[in-house]
Order: structure tokens, then sequence, then C-alpha cells
């Protein structure tokens, strides 16, 4: 019966294998879990999903095919927010609870559709359209004994069907990233070594010493293992990157917490001859590239954020930047980076669909050999298993 339900998962996207699918098999045939839709959804998300870039996918899947609310409609329609603010809540006595007519599940979902085509504001503590505090079947915050529950939380456990939430729809591959997920993205780049006083369970080595001891527990410790891949940022700042501060600053604050070794400069539009670490004062303390370029190890994994968004003239010609005459073309300290730092990658927070109209991002991208990636989680995750190479 579940083979269906294997193939709509793969259908949508989620890359589960046929060992995996047996994994769910034998599990519900050893019954390690209770006759539950819920406790199913997690066991079958645990067996058949190994990446959380995945759990969207999978939860419109599983909706899908169990018909979610989401099947009854080609796009889920938006629900206004202050339809669902609840202000009140309607005490019920036991006999007015038994009177409530029951619809069906099929009346129930030709109802919804009518209401939403129907209705134009908010409405609490009735009994006909969507809202909060009544006994109507369609909202939160009252009593129903079968409806569907548009936002809040259970509390009578009579709904039938729930309004998804989707709670994982921020970790999708191509979404772009968040406060949320920019760090799980991050920590794909990672090169462990154990350093310091020893402070975790050695687990290995404590059951060889209880082993050996006849039984008697022998706990030993080992150093904690850190992250000590060494990490160069430059960050394009200024002009066209001003519409993407916020996902920079994201992605930022991320790399200063996942990377501990982690050195950054500033530059604009392109990288010349000299480079910066605060911003307001960009034209008074400068860093010469070159004093970058011998300092840092070639083990170092280089980072350039920006848009590549520019005039061609800023990266292929002498004196082409917008700030001041550069003897030398981006181009050739783009090189310079590239061959000083072999692990190198490009983080573009522009759309991928407009690189192709942007004659900058096209020089760069040839620059960097193709190591441009969307600032997106599907695009970090790629530049990361490229770094970590």
């Amino acid at each position: 019966m579940l083979i269906d339900f294997f193939f709509t998962v793969k259908d949508a996207g989620v890359p589960a294998s046929i060992k995996e699918f047996l994994t769910l098999l034998e599990a519900m045939d050893k019954q390690v879990i209770a006759p539950s839709m819920d406790e199913f959804y997690y066991l079958s998300r645990l067996t058949l999903v190994k990446d959380e870039a995945n759990f969207d996918k999978f939860d419109r899947a599983f909706g899908a095919y169990f018909k979610g609310i989401d099947t009854i409609f080609e796009k889920k329609p938006e629900i206004p927010l202050e339809w669902l603010l609840k202000k009140l809540e309607r005490e019920l006595t036991p006999e007015q609870k038994a009177a409530l007519e029951k619809f069906g599940y099929d009346k129930l979902m030709d109802r919804l559709k009518q209401l939403l085509e129907e209705q134009k504001e908010r409405h609490e503590g009735g009994s006909k359209w969507i809202g909060t505090g009544g006994v109507s079947p369609f909202g939160h915050g009252g009593y129903n004994p079968e409806g569907i529950r548009i936002g809040g939380v259970g509390k009578n456990r009579s709904a039938v069907k729930v309004w998804d939430a989707r709670e994982y729809k921020d970790y999708d591959g191509e979404r772009e990233l968040g406060t949320r997920n920019i760090k799980v993205a991050l920590r794909r780049l990672r090169k462990f070594a154990r350093e310091g006083l020893e402070e975790e369970l050695a687990l290995d080595d404590t059951i060889r010493a209880t082993a050996s001891n006849a039984g008697y527990l022998d706990i030993r410790m080992q150093p904690e293992r850190k992250n000590n891949i060494k990490v160069l940022m430059l960050f394009d700042v200024g002009g066209s990157m001003d519409d993407h501060i916020a996902r920079t600053e994201e992605l930022f604050s991320a790399s200063r917490t996942e990377f501990k070794n982690m050195e950054f400069f500033y530059f604009h539009n392109c990288v010349y001859d000299y480079l910066w670490k605060n911003n307001r004062r960009r034209h008074a303390e400068r860093f010469p590239t070159w004093d970058v370029l011998r300092k840092y190890t070639p083990d170092t994994k280089l980072i350039f954020v920006g848009d590549a968004t520019m005039s061609p003239y800023e990266v292929a010609q002498p004196g082409g930047s917008v700030e001041y005459n550069n003897a030398e073309a981006g181009a050739v300290w783009l090189q310079r980076f590239t061959a000083t730092f072999p692990h190198f990658a490009w983080l573009n927070p522009e759309p991928e669909g407009l690189w192709q109209y942007r004659q900058s991002i096209a020089l760069i991208r040839q620059l960097m050999n193709e190591r441009m990636f969307p600032l997106t989680i599907d695009g970090l995750e790629r530049a990361m298993r490229l770094l970590s190479k």
C-alpha cells in the first residue's frame, strides 16, 4: 500500500532510495510506532529524507498523497492574517456542542472553496465564515465537532484537516537564504581536528577500555573536535549591493559564528590594489591587496560575495574603477587571488535568472572558472562542497 506513496515522494524531488523505502517497511512491520498518522509522518520522513533541504518537498508530497488541504486547490490561496487573530472565545455548554451539525469531508471542502471566493473581511464568534472564537467549521479558537483548522493551535483534536503551515519551507534548496537555515548550509565546509583539554567522551575508547577491564566502567576522555578550516571572505559593499544588505549581513553573521578562523575584507564592485575592514573609513584605513595575498596560506578557502554587477570596464580595463584610477585591471587582481588560493568560490545574491543579462557577471564567471553560485541554500551548499574538496 505504500509503493505509491514512495513514488509520490520521489516525484516531488526527494532523492529517496529503494533501500530507504525497505527500511520504512521493516520499521512498520516491527511496529516501532503506534498506529498514528503523526507518528507515521515522522517515521517516514526519518527514513526517506537524508537532507533537511528536502523537508518541504517531503511535506508537500505527504500532504498530497494523504489528501492534505493543499490538494483541493490548484494554487493554495493566502488567507489574510487579520482573519485569524483571536480576540474572543465563546464558552459553549455540552448541550450546545452536541447540537452542532457535522458536514462530512466532501461538503466541508466544497464549502471552504465557496467561502474563499465569497468572504471579504474578518469574522469572529460566528457559525458560517472563516474566523475565530465561534462555532464555524473553518478557523480556530472556537469549537466545532468536525472542521478545518486554519491557523492557531489544536485544542479539541476534532479537526478533520489542518491548513498546513509548511514549517520547513525555508529549507527548500531553491529558496534564498535566511537566518533560519544559513548556518546549516555553511556547516558543509568543515575540517575537524581535536584541540585543547579533554572535554568530551571518547566512546570507542571507553568501550574498549571497559571490555578490557572485565566490564568495570573505564571512562576515557578526548579533546573536543573543532572546525579549524581557514576562511578568507571578501565582501562587495555599496552601489548595487545596497539591495542585498540584509542577506549579506545574515551571511556575514553566520560565517563569523561557524568559522572560528575567518578573516574578511571589503571591496567595491571588483578587487583592485586596496581592501578595507571598515566601510566608513574605506578611504582612510586601507590594506594593500598584496599584503593580504601574502599573509594567508594557500590552504585558506577564499569566498567572494558580490553581485558582480558593474560596467565591464571595471573588470577588464586599467583605470576602470569608478572610485579612482587603478593602475591594473580588476581581472588581473582576480587572477592573482585565484592563483594564490586554489580553493575559491563566488557567491552572488543576484537571482541566477538575471546573470545572462549582465556582461560583467559573464566576465567574472569566466575569471572564476565558473565557480559562481547563487545565494540560495542549494547554491551555498554546492559552493561549500566544492571548497571542501
